[in-house]
């Protein structure tokens, strides 16, 4: 490395050079250089850096460099110490993103909470319990935590309907990423709040451990998110994509906002997907298109359909859904539907079903005030090749209530 930078002290690299210096980079943070070094370095080598090249830096970190997704999680936060500063979409002049209602502005305005939050109040308070840990002081940092496990919502919309079309345009490393380091914010704000709920003295350095981890966390995101994730986004999402964000983002919900503003843009509206006034024949029925989805929608259950290439093809979407699902997900792989920390399981129940190993799987949760019965079962056709996977999944708490019998006639 040191020849390529000595070769090249007069000149500009090229961008396979930069690439290939920005991944040794990478690599000497993972073999334990130390942060300031590697920086020095990055600057007097590589200058500005495009999100595009971020990007692209993490899929090869995993693809080709053979780092596991989780060992780039952990140095995500050392290497956006390292670019802050040196990335060329930091000073964006006015766009379409900076209209009310747009999803990045909407996401935007969330991250100015969210960071008055955890760097104003939350900094404050933890402040005042670590010089005295009463419990008036425990319970004001508890509250803080409880208002910012709203970021919940922030993170659910950027995982389920921005990440989804990242994907669909083959930016899998940042999504990747980016997801695993969310659930590990969440989990520690859980773990905070937990700590301080049994505080009695004790488990003082656990707290200041999880609660520094927090604060810190929560703050990177927000800078990678408006300096990486949504500069990159912009630069591949379509108008009618970003429309189509803007449409479902009520179905998850705001943090630490009442909501967002519609969204006009200077076009046509998005004319409404009219329903198809087909017929489909089936062996035991004839249904029209509307009357199938009708019916489907009124089912007392949740389904969800892949086909046998792992793409979600399908979902109902009653009244009253158990799980949130979005029509982002549509035509995305289910593996990156899931948080990376649990796509194992999925992987396992798919080449169960594809083996002929198991042709159904049952789990039961308890989620809220519900008691949820999700049911896996392999698709297959008449010869018995695998088809896809369904997802049914019902709310059991009212069919456990049942006594007695009630004939149909029982009034």
């Amino acid at each position: 490395m040191s020849e390529l930078i000595n070769n090249r002290e007069q000149t500009q690299l090229t961008k396979t050079e930069r690439q290939e210096l920005l991944k040794e980079i990478i690599i000497d943070l993972h073999n334990g250089r130390s942060v300031d070094e590697v920086k020095e370095l990055f600057e007097k080598a590589a200058g500005t850096i495009s999100v595009e090249e971020i990007s692209q830096l993490e899929q090869a970190l995993i693809e080709e460099e053979g780092i596991p997704v989780s060992e780039v999680q952990r140095l995500c936060s050392v290497h956006t110490a390292v670019f802050k500063g040196g990335i060329e979409e930091i000073h964006r002049s006015s766009k379409p993103e900076e209209q009310p209602g747009h999803p990045v502005h909407t996401f935007k305005l969330e991250n100015r909470e969210i960071d008055m939050l955890v760097n104003f109040k939350i900094q404050l308070h933890y402040e005042r319990f670590l010089k005295e840990d009463s419990q008036e002081n425990a319970l004001k940092l508890l509250e803080d935590l409880n208002l910012l496990l709203d970021i919940d919502k922030h993170y659910s919309r950027k995982e389920n309907l921005l990440l989804p079309y990242l994907e669909k345009y083959g930016i899998l490393g940042p999504t990747q990423v980016m997801w695993g380091v969310d659930d590990r914010i969440r989990d520690a704000i859980k773990a905070a709040k937990q700590a301080l709920t049994v505080y009695d003295g004790t488990g003082l350095d656990f707290l200041m451990n999880t609660m520094d981890f927090v604060i810190r966390e929560v703050s990177e995101m927000i800078f990678k998110e408006e300096n990486i994730l949504f500069p990159m986004a912009l630069q591949h999402l379509t108008e009618d994509e970003w429309m189509k964000i803007a449409h479902e983002s009520d179905v998850i919900g705001f943090c630490l906002i009442n909501g967002a503003a519609e969204w006009k843009p200077e076009r046509k509206a998005l004319a409404g997907s009219a329903m198809s006034e087909g017929f489909i024949k089936m062996e035991t029925g004839v249904l029209s298109v509307e009357q199938l989805e009708l019916m489907l929608n009124h089912l007392p259950v949740d389904i969800t359909f892949i086909d046998e290439n792992d793409v979600v093809r399908y979902f109902s979407h009653g009244k009253e859904r158990i799980f949130t699902r979005t029509k982002a997900v549509i035509g995305r792989t289910v593996q990156n539907c899931h948080p990376p920390r649990s796509v194992h399981v999925v992987e396992q129940l798919l080449h169960d079903f594809k083996s002929g190993l198991k042709d159904s799987e049952d789990f039961w949760i308890k989620f809220k005030d519900k008691y949820i019965f999700i049911r896996y079962f392999a698709v297959r056709d008449a010869e018995g090749a695998y088809k896809g996977t369904l997802e049914f999944t019902q709310n059991i708490t009212p069919i456990q209530e049942i006594e007695g019998e009630k004939r149909i006639l029982s009034y």
